[in-house]
């Protein structure tokens, strides 16, 4: 258990320095356009997540709290999303299209109002 904390923790620090370079990166070339970073991270993200999940990693690996939980995780939000997806649509579909809809839905709405919150 220990070791897993560990890995999740070495894994988070190096995906959120990764995450804030490719930002500052990326705030270089397109500089009034942020979305650009999020979206490719997120794209990276979920691209490795899929090598990780179709290749070389299982649930009970060090490397899985390492590179999926930690380092993922913290580079992105969308590897985690993605992930319960797929683990989703592998039992029921219908169910895995309604928690896209849902959480797409909820996250806007949410930041919405966190938003008006501050206003």
């Amino acid at each position: 258990m220990l070791l897993n904390i560990v890995m999740v923790g070495l894994g988070g620090a190096l995906g959120a320095v990764s995450r804030f370079f490719t930002n500052e990166i990326f705030s270089i070339y397109f500089p009034d356009s942020s979305w650009i970073a999020t979206l490719t991270v997120n794209v990276i993200g979920c691209f490795f997540i899929g090598l990780a999940l179709g290749s070389f990693v299982s649930n009970k690996d060090i490397y899985f709290y390492f590179f999926i939980i930690g380092f993922l995780g913290s580079f992105t939000t969308m590897s985690a999303f993605t992930h319960q997806v797929i683990l989703i649509s592998n039992s029921n579909i219908i169910f895995a299209v309604s928690y896209i809809m849902l959480t797409i839905f909820l996250t806007i709405l949410a930041t919405y109002i966190g938003v008006s919150f501050t206003k």
